[in-house]
């Protein structure tokens, strides 16, 4: 890691806040990365990441509005809502990728020392 100054380490913190506000929280990058295998339905979603239909319904939101997952309301009946990933979410990728790995070695470590 190179020496920061202050002002770089201001910049640094902000930008860490930034995407906090963004992807932050128990749910948001499970839902991303859920759908990094494609389409899902509302109720798919909510079984697969083990999250309640309200809690749910609000990160999907926050996702959207930030837009990275797009909202599809298809013509069926009863009518059903589609999720998927927008182009601009595959910029996580690297993230998502690097936080599953680090995972993965954090597990195996705690799993070790015990």
């Amino acid at each position: 890691m190179e020496n920061h100054t202050a002002e770089s380490c201001r910049k640094a913190n902000l930008a860490i806040r930034d995407t906090l506000d963004v992807v932050g929280g128990k749910w948001k990058l499970v839902l991303l990365s859920v759908l990094r295998s494609g389409k899902r339905g509302f109720n798919e979603l909510s079984r697969e990441a083990n999250i309640s239909p309200r809690i749910l319904s609000k990160e999907l939101q926050e996702l959207e509005m930030n837009g990275l997952v797009k909202r599809m309301v298809c013509d069926t009946k009863p009518i059903t809502v589609q999720y998927e990933l927008t182009a601009y979410s595959k910029t996580l990728e690297p993230v998502l990728i690097e936080m599953e790995q680090w995972g993965e070695r954090h597990r195996k470590k705690i799993i070790s020392e015990r």
